[in-house]
């Protein structure tokens, strides 16, 4: 993997930097039902296979969705969110691993929560600072699945190649979204068959987020 140097790291933060508690299903289901009631999407849509975001994408492909609907509507995972960060904490080895790549690395979160929820659940746990940027959803066209967030990254950074980031993430739609700005993706204790479900092939994948140093660091900078 390691077949160019790597630059920067791209994060995702829920249950990847921050173990949430955020009720993801009851929040994809409140969103449908809200969309459904208000005539953007059908019913009898499957949405066994989406998530809040694909959901949301479907509903903004029909153009049906006036700047009020938008906003009403983004209340309901912004609630679900605050109250699931609110006693967020830090998975394991979170703060050994930023310690050691803080300064050699430029390290940023790629969420679909909005910044402020983020940023501030950062901050409570004391690794805000670690981070050169946070991006959440209001940077984004789309969000993840879509590669926006990962491409306003790349478009920030622009003395850095795509080949000289790399992501870690938990969810299909984090790898989903990274391979498709060409940036490679490890799977941090992601589910591997929903992963090759989706079509989403990690190039490495790692149980404890310190096994992220193996697909980073040089034996030069080990040495060293």
């Amino acid at each position: 993997m390691k077949n160019k140097k790597i630059k920067g790291i791209i994060f995702d933060m829920d249950n990847t930097i921050l173990r949430s508690s955020i009720d993801f299903h009851s929040m994809k289901n409140e969103t449908f039902k809200y969309l459904v009631s208000h005539g953007i999407l059908p019913a009898e849509l499957d949405i066994s296979n989406h998530t809040s975001s694909t959901i949301i994408a479907e509903a903004a492909i029909t153009n049906r969705m006036t700047d009020a609907l938008v906003k009403e509507m983004w209340e309901i995972p912004k609630r679900y969110e605050v109250r699931g960060m609110q006693d967020a904490d830090l998975e394991s080895g979170v703060i050994e691993i930023l310690e050691e790549l803080h300064d050699r690395y430029c390290m940023v979160v790629v969420t679909n929560n909005s910044i402020e929820a983020a940023e501030g659940a950062l901050r409570k746990n004391g690794i805000l600072e670690y981070f050169d940027c946070v991006v959440g959803r209001e940077l984004m066209k789309s969000l993840k699945p879509s590669p926006d967030g990962f491409l306003y990254v790349l478009q920030r950074y622009e003395n850095f190649t795509a080949e000289e980031w790399v992501s870690v993430g938990d969810s299909w739609i984090d790898g989903k979204a990274s391979t498709e700005a060409g940036i490679r993706f490890i799977s941090y204790q992601g589910d591997a068959e929903t992963m090759k479900k989706m079509g989403v092939c990690p190039s490495a994948e790692i149980t404890d987020i310190r096994e992220l140093k193996r697909f980073i660091v040089s034996n030069e900078e080990m040495r060293n």
